[in-house]
């Protein structure tokens, strides 16, 4: 029996016999077993071959047949050994090797000028041939770095008082990368522990040079400061450029307001309110010291049926916005941006070269699966209730007693999202790859044309 063949049997087995003993249900956590299970029955390859295909994979003239097997893959092993460089030539390699390895995570780099796994040969020819030529314009958003604006949750750890924090942070960033930027084939993936990624696949976002990249993350960029100084934010000028008025008036103002005065309860302790007294500039203190003054008295006689926080927030913002305090007015805008508007790993966005967390892996530490978000309901996105590892095992377990059906995927929650990724993210953008395509090929043709002509 070969390898392969070894390796496909264990993928077919379903749990173990101790397991099969205490029932349908499967132990929570992560493993290599479960995994096995998962790359064997319900990884979507074909979908993330057409994605990273581009279209480069049909019988067209114009098909670029090297495409695909010029992208890097990068596979971490469960004893943390790092696999840059992978590459593959067909969905079934690229199949078999995740099946074969059983990674616990797998990312994406960009495609490069020669396939990536020869790039030493390229290397002794002298010629510095091997570089990055096109990858997807990518963002990554992690709550770890909201830790200073929220009280529920810290470090790794989310819930849904402060999972609001990601769904504002796609209304603000999707819109500008369609409204501003025109790009339209936007996907957004749950990171499975604390964040979201983001993939812009236009073929204009693709081809962005690092230069490009870096002024579109600094087209987003609001935060000045650094984790010593109070001010974070800090706006110049009569006014808010438009994408920042917009998203100011139109999400960050009401969501602030609504939701995360309350559920973060921002004034409801003198630690958290003089951490907005300190963002005022108020060299005399007058400002603040009132302020101060009638909240440390307010805590004394605090008998009002309005909430705290609601009641701070208004008279500081009354204050402020006064007109009294010349050069104050901004302040307001400047607190609630530092609250709510998104943080972006900068980094991440600037460079071709960085790699991203493939959609539909299984982060190891929480057994999640990295599931799309519909950027047009992500308010009703729920962290806490995507598939696990140790869900989509035991819903495959008790499907495999019901009647066969054409996709393992489609006994089990994991559906609906793979569903979801291919008619309102995939098929657009191959469609629209697809007249690229042709448009180009077209253009060609008349330009060899012409050239002939004459």
């Amino acid at each position: 029996m070969t390898g392969d063949e070894v390796s496909k049997g264990s993928d077919d087995m379903m749990i173990d016999e101790h397991e099969q003993k205490q029932g349908n249900a499967v132990p929570d956590g992560f493993n290599s077993h479960y995994l096995k299970v998962y790359y064997g029955k319900l990884f979507p390859y074909a979908d993330i071959f057409k994605w990273m295909s581009y279209g480069n994979d049909g019988k067209h003239p114009a098909c670029n047949q090297s495409y695909f097997s010029r992208r890097e893959f990068s596979f971490t092993l469960d004893n943390e050994v790092y696999l840059r460089f992978q590459s593959f030539n067909s969905m079934s390699e690229l199949e078999n090797s995740v099946k074969e390895k059983c990674p616990v995570k797998i990312d994406i780099g960009p495609v490069y000028s020669v396939d990536p796994s020869k790039r030493h040969a390229y290397a002794q020819s002298g010629d510095n041939v091997f570089t990055p030529v096109e990858r997807e314009l990518i963002f990554d958003i992690d709550m770890s770095d909201y830790d200073d604006v929220r009280y529920c949750c810290s470090g790794a750890d989310v819930c849904l008082e402060c999972w609001p924090l990601m769904t504002i942070a796609i209304k603000v960033i999707d819109t500008s990368l369609r409204d501003d930027f025109g790009f339209s084939h936007i996907l957004w993936v749950y990171s499975g522990r604390r964040g979201v990624h983001c993939w812009v696949c236009d073929g204009k976002a693709r081809r962005l040079t690092n230069e490009q990249r870096a002024a579109i993350a600094d087209y987003f960029r609001v935060y000045k400061g650094n984790e010593n100084s109070h001010k974070k934010v800090s706006f110049t000028g009569l006014a808010l450029h438009p994408f920042l008025a917009r998203s100011y008036t139109e999400v960050l103002m009401d969501f602030f307001e609504r939701k995360l005065l309350l559920s973060q309860e921002i004034f409801s302790t003198e630690e958290r309110y003089e951490k907005i007294l300190d963002m005022i500039p108020d060299p005399d203190q007058s400002i603040t010291s009132e302020l101060r003054g009638k909240w440390q008295e307010k805590r004394r006689t605090a008998n009002s049926k309005d909430d705290i926080n609601v009641v701070r927030w208004e008279q500081l913002k009354n204050m402020l916005q006064s007109g009294k305090h010349k050069g104050l007015r901004r302040c307001v805008e400047e607190i609630v941006f530092s609250f709510t508007y998104p943080r972006l790993d900068m980094e991440v966005s600037k460079h071709m070269n960085h790699l991203l967390k493939a959609p539909f892996c299984v982060h190891p530490k929480t057994g999640r699966v990295c599931v799309p978000i519909d950027p047009n309901h992500c308010e009703e996105f729920d962290p806490t209730a995507v598939p696990t590892l140790s869900n989509l095992l035991e819903q495959l377990n008790i499907g495999g007693l019901r009647a066969e059906v054409d996709n393992e995927w489609d006994r089990t929650s994991l559906g609906k999202s793979i569903r979801f990724f291919r008619s309102s993210f995939l098929q657009p953008l191959l469609k629209s790859c697809k007249e690229e395509m042709e448009s180009s090929y077209n253009a060609k043709l008349q330009q060899s044309k012409d050239s002939f002509s004459w």
